[in-house]
């Protein structure tokens, strides 16, 4: 029965990976089509797709869905009337969030924001109350595996990187390195970086905090929460804050 209750997990994780990536999927391909209605099929011509396209790629989003999605977003002249809305609020502890929201229906979208807000201690605040405590810059995250702190440094400096945030331990393999660009030098620093081989995982133009506010404890779990109800709300694309969670608070306590 042990192996049984050890597929069980394995079988239940895998469910909640697959869940996680058919949302992702599901939210990139939305972006897809929007861009594609408002701005054409053309990725050349078309930066917002082009980078919706790019966030696909690094997703391992199937070729043919990410073509279907440009078609039925050049093809929908008179489709769903999405609107880009952002939303911004507080979480426990006093920290800041801004939900990016591709939607056809405000009421609604704000609905679910209260109702995920007010669950974990939250609230939903004005335009422009948080937005300050951030900047607006390209983000890209890259895999070590197999690349020393010093080359990833050095092929980021070299590319025209802003600035390069590198992982607690740079000899873990598996750890990440976050290069952050000015939003003009965003598109040649992330060819540079692939010309370059490095493993690129994520890239896109993303609200960066200035600085962040460290929780720990219950306000430190209600917030990690809070920020994954976000997430799961089918009209939200993007959730940006300044929370910071020490790893030994992520870390399963003993049993």
């Amino acid at each position: 029965m042990a192996g049984h209750s050890a597929w069980k997990n394995i079988k239940r994780r895998k469910n909640a990976v697959d869940k996680k990536r058919g949302k992702v999927w599901t939210k990139i391909a939305k972006a897809i089509i929007v861009a594609a209605r408002h701005g054409g099929p053309d990725p050349a011509s078309n930066l917002t797709l082009r980078y919706a396209i790019d966030e696909a790629r690094y997703a391992n989003m199937p070729r043919d869905t990410i073509e279907r999605s440009i078609k039925k977003g050049a093809g929908e002249k008179d489709g769903a009337g999405y609107e880009s809305v952002r939303y911004e609020g507080y979480g426990p502890g006093g920290v800041a969030i801004i939900a990016d929201t591709l939607t056809d229906n405000r009421t609604r979208t704000v609905t679910f924001l209260r109702e995920a807000l007010g669950k974990y201690g939250g609230n939903l605040g004005n335009a422009g109350c948080v937005a300050y405590l951030f900047d607006h810059r390209g983000r890209i995250v890259v895999r070590a595996a197999g690349w020393t702190e010093e080359r990833v440094m050095e092929a980021a400096i070299t590319a025209g990187a802003a600035d390069v945030e590198p992982p607690d331990d740079p000899n873990d393999q598996d750890a990440f390195y976050t290069i952050l660009t000015d939003i003009p030098t965003f598109q040649s620093v992330k060819e540079s970086l692939e010309a370059a081989e490095l493993a690129i995982e994520e890239a896109e133009l993303a609200m960066v905090p200035q600085t962040r506010t460290t929780l720990r404890g219950e306000n430190a779990i209600q917030a990690a929460d809070l920020i994954e109800a976000i997430e799961d709300i089918d009209d939200v694309q993007k959730v940006y804050t300044n929370l910071d969670i020490p790893d030994d608070e992520l870390r399963d306590p003993p049993r």
